[in-house]
């Protein structure tokens, strides 16, 4: 088990390599909480093998794992030397479904060890991942490959994360472990079941495995309360979001309504009782507009541990978002021209989602109208029962035409966008289509960019994340009128 090193700030998980190890990295160095996102990790492994693996370093943390066999192998299939050139498309790699093949498993367990290894190289900070509760085909190899590197924290959210804790101990032990895959239309005692068995995975020795904390991502006392009382193993610490914060959220409890523009709205019901929280004894973190010194003294008054925060590192130097988008981005904030959109039927995974409006990406009605649209790589794909016991994968982002076949109706794919594909672009890792277009940009960002306005040297449109930090640690208020 890890030491009880609770820091006061933990930097979000932001989707698909914007919190990447460079960015985690940098933040742990700080005695914080850096986090890589654990989401399509596989992915972006192969796709930086492809660009070269500038730098060397994907190369370096594979020659760390257990089983050199299983790095060669990777490296053989994906590692291109000086690059692919810029209109070839990037290869494929197998989508995640029920039974994983051994390639695929590898390739998970190794990606994942990839980015927290290199996150912890060179210092002693502590480093978290963060994964979707809603996307669960990656999970089991994900986690272990994540433990193989010596991870200190588990983060996952969007969802009811119940049987992590337990999956997390067995692998630590070296031991099976399943996941029960929701399948929508399963009947009765029908159960479809993931399972991984760690003492298969490589030849020859496995070092010993230390557990890792788990933090789960909620949204309200009763899932607090629901989540500890039915979890397979221990809960070691919460983190607390609200409505307004970056990515997924959970939808507004009761009947849900739309604004006249079309956002869900959230409600009293909506509103955390921090005493409630305070009252479950487990450390605690605020997240969603605790971006500010401000923010971070109220949540510790309240009695939390300290904030998550996402938005201010999502654009840092050490974030892996594209350049030119975060440079756009921090210009518009400076100048008050940035526009959040709550998307309730964006995602595929039925949360609702914020999209970040911005020229030229797929935010715009036209340039999303154009999209040809296909599911090339599936991670939000829900399983489907069909009466005969046919066992489907589809998603309301494919073509329609596709969906329905599935069984699926064609009115719940209007106005379903691809993430998979738009947060790779946000990246630098857009595939490229057969009319050598690039797949274009989905940006996804929390409310508040108050704070950016401070971060930022009259005259520069950068910081890194370690100003982010001085920021966040320094003595409120900063000067006068100021927040």
């Amino acid at each position: 088990m890890v030491d009880r090193i609770f820091p006061r700030i933990i930097q979000g998980g932001m989707g698909a390599g914007v919190s990447n190890w460079q960015l985690a990295r940098a933040v742990s160095m700080r005695g914080q909480l850096g986090v890589v996102s654990g989401t399509v990790i596989d992915l972006i492994l192969t796709r930086r093998l492809q660009l070269g693996d500038p730098g060397g370093h994907m190369r370096r943390a594979l020659s760390a794992l257990p089983d050199p066999n299983v790095a060669r192998r990777i490296l053989d299939q994906y590692f291109i030397p000086g690059g692919k050139a810029p209109d070839q498309p990037f290869a494929g790699k197998p989508m995640v479904g029920l039974k994983p093949g051994r390639h695929l498993e590898e390739l998970l367990v190794a990606a994942n060890f990839v980015e927290v290894y290199l996150a912890k190289e060179g210092h002693d900070g502590v480093v978290g991942i963060n994964y979707l509760n809603k996307i669960q085909t990656p999970l089991l190899p994900s986690l272990y490959g994540a433990i193989l590197a010596g991870v200190d924290y588990i983060i996952v959210g969007a969802g009811i994360p119940v049987a992590i804790p337990g999956i997390l101990d067995n692998l630590c032990r070296l031991e099976s472990a399943s996941l029960e895959l929701t399948v929508r239309g399963a009947e009765g005692e029908q159960k479809h079941t993931m399972t991984f068995d760690p003492k298969r995975f490589f030849d020859g020795p496995v070092p010993s495995l230390r557990r890792p904390g788990f933090f789960p991502i909620l949204s309200s006392v009763t899932l607090a309360n629901m989540l500890i009382k039915k979890c397979s193993g221990k809960v070691d610490g919460l983190i607390i979001e609200g409505p307004s914060a970056g990515g997924h959220n959970a939808p507004p409890r009761g009947h849900p309504k739309l604004s006249s523009e079309g956002e869900p709205v959230y409600g009293v019901r909506d509103e955390i009782d921090l005493t409630a929280i305070q009252s479950l004894e487990l450390p605690f973190w605020l997240a969603g507009s605790y971006g500010s010194p401000r923010k971070l003294q109220e949540a510790t008054a309240a009695g939390a541990s300290g904030v998550q925060v996402g938005l201010l590192f999502a654009f840092c130097e050490e974030s892996g978002l594209r350049e030119d988008l975060k440079r756009d981005i921090i210009q518009r904030a400076l100048q008050g021209q940035l526009r959040v959109f709550t998307d309730p039927i964006a995602s595929p995974a039925g949360f609702p989602f914020k999209v970040l409006v911005l020229k030229g990406t797929l935010s715009e009605s036209n340039i999303y109208q154009k999209r040809y649209r296909h599911c090339d790589l599936g991670y939000l794909r829900e399983a489907i029962e069909l009466p005969d016991g046919t066992l489907v994968w589809r998603c309301p982002a494919e073509d329609p035409e596709s969906y329905v076949r599935k069984g699926g109706r064609r009115e719940d794919t209007v106005g379903r966008k691809c993430l998979c594909n738009g947060l790779m672009a946000n990246i630098g890792m857009a595939q490229v289509r057969e009319d050598h277009k690039d797949e274009l940009p989905l940006l996804t960002s929390g409310e508040d960019f108050s704070s950016i306005q401070q971060l930022v040297r009259p005259g520069e449109y950068t910081y890194s994340a370690s100003d982010v930090i001085d920021f966040l640690l320094s003595p409120y208020p900063i000067q006068a009128g100021k927040e």
